[in-house]
């Protein structure tokens, strides 16, 4: 059966629906938007009008078009309103009781041939449908905010989906302009899966005094050429809504990186939810410069590891004259693994700072449970000087970007080998979703997939925690020679 999509129910009209409202509505469906009182309604008009009104002031409608678009929307409080609608799209608020009780309602108003769709971000789409006599009848349609610009749109079916449904929504996703990715009915689906597991990473890393909050947002940002760093979006997404997902989360695997950070808990358990409450993980202000005024106070400076030649050059340039590592002021030592394993063989340990280079704009500056304040000082100065981020962090395996980055991705390749969605999908929801610089399989390839197991291994030895042993299809692409994951047959 192929369905005409042409007039459409949005229930649930705050900035989440009346965005999805707009972007049928700018498509050229006739749509129905519910809300549940005339205030509520009013306020979904505002947004409606707002969002569009921007359009015209930045020259992306003409004011002509943006009356026809909203001639296109009729605003009502009765649900009655949408029994002729081809698709019924609900955006009320992540609670499952709620939802269930409006796909009751849905599922006696609408018309049989009618697809009933939710934009839950997390709840189990399987849950909802089986509230109604149609489950097959029943996706997911998860837009992002604001849905006007963002471009990706997660398909959700169900292992009760009606065939060929869900290449319908796509299709219908498509005719919106946007990038359908067609994925299964797990908690947190593809980009809430993978982002919120690695922002939960980040608060537990943060608690367990790795590096500080300033320090891993530049780590990532600077270092991996992420939009925001994690405590920054974590503030956007919002506290509480982060902990629901990663409750949500946890509750269907098990999984201990599910388990929310202790931090999130208390943060929002104090009420500071992020952007919205005006305090979270930051309280309104900016993340703060470290940088040190003046040139660090030694003179000489000995470089070990890969690459200390170049590193020694640059530092020769700006004054600093090499040393020996039984003599320097400071020994940086250029390193992956653990820094404390080369400090223990030294005349001076506490002379000794690890260094790992990120990208070319940020050095993480490692410090042993032997090193110096002064010669931690002296080498996040150094490293100013020669024109890097300095993210101080303690001498743990992988440091901090690798120690987010490398699991983030360990979770993508377990998720494809799942077969729960595809690696273009994964790819593209990261991409679209977040605006990432590229997909996590794209970032695979770059590092490299031995490289990647390779720091995955060393964070299970320091950890023991099971998520990060390298996923059984990584371990097995490496040993097999392959080079990228998309050489699979």
């Amino acid at each position: 059966m192929t369905r005409s999509f042409e007039k459409v129910g949005v229930v649930g009209l705050g900035t989440m629906g009346a965005g999805i409202a707009e972007v049928f509505a700018r498509a050229g469906l006739a749509v129905v938007g519910v809300e549940a009182d005339p205030d509520a309604l009013e306020r979904g008009r505002g947004h409606l009008e707002a969002s569009t009104g921007r359009a015209v002031a930045k020259g992306r409608l003409s004011e002509a078009e943006q009356a026809e678009i909203l001639g296109r929307v009729t605003l009502t409080t009765s649900l009655e309103d949408l029994a002729d609608a081809d698709l019924v799209v609900e955006a009320i608020p992540e609670v499952m009781d709620f939802k269930r009780s409006l796909f009751t309602d849905l599922d006696r108003i609408c018309k049989p041939s009618a697809v009933l769709a939710t934009n839950t971000s997390s709840l189990s789409v399987t849950g909802i449908a089986a509230t109604t006599t149609r489950p097959g009848q029943v996706v997911g349609m998860h837009f992002f905010n604001p849905a006007p610009i963002m471009k990706l749109v997660e398909v959700i079916h169900t292992v009760v989906t009606e065939d060929g449904l869900a290449d319908e929504i796509a299709a219908l996703a498509r005719r919106l302009g946007k990038t359908p990715v067609s994925v299964g009915d797990r908690a947190g689906f593809v980009v809430n899966r993978l982002l919120l597991t690695y922002l939960n990473h980040a608060a537990v890393l943060l608690e367990n005094g790795l590096a500080t909050r300033d320090g891993i947002d530049a780590a990532m940002r600077l270092g991996v050429g992420l939009p925001m760093g994690p405590f920054a979006l974590l503030d956007l997404i919002g506290l509480d809504t982060s902990y629901e997902v990663m409750c949500v989360l946890f509750q269907e695997s098990r999984d201990r990186r599910h388990a929310p950070a202790p931090i999130l808990r208390e943060l929002v358990t104090a009420g500071l939810l992020g952007r919205k409450s005006g305090g979270g993980f930051y309280d309104g202000d900016e993340p703060a410069s470290s940088r040190a005024d003046g040139k660090p106070s030694v003179s000489s400076v000995a470089v070990l590891g890969e690459g200390a030649d170049e590193f020694a050059a640059r530092l020769a340039d700006a004054g600093f004259k090499p040393g020996y590592a039984d003599d320097a002021d400071v020994v940086v030592a250029l390193s992956h693994t653990p820094v404390i394993e080369l400090a223990a063989q030294l005349p001076h340990p506490s002379r000794l700072v690890g260094l790992h280079l990120v990208g070319d704009k940020v050095a993480e500056v490692a410090s042993t449970v032997l090193t110096s304040p002064d010669a931690t000082r002296a080498v996040e100065g150094l490293v100013r000087i020669v024109g890097r981020t300095p993210v101080l962090c303690k001498d743990r395996a992988e440091f901090v970007v690798d120690a987010l980055l490398y699991p983030y991705l360990n979770d993508a390749v377990r998720m494809y080998d799942s077969g729960y969605a595809g690696i273009e999908d994964i790819d593209a929801a990261m991409r679209l979703g977040c605006g990432y610089p590229a997909g996590p399989f794209e970032m695979l390839d770059a590092l490299g997939l031995e490289t990647v197991r390779d720091g995955l291994r060393a964070l299970y030895a320091e950890y023991r925690d099971p998520a990060f042993a390298p996923a059984p299809l990584l371990d097995q692409l490496v040993t097999a020679g392959v080079r990228s994951i998309r050489d699979l047959p």
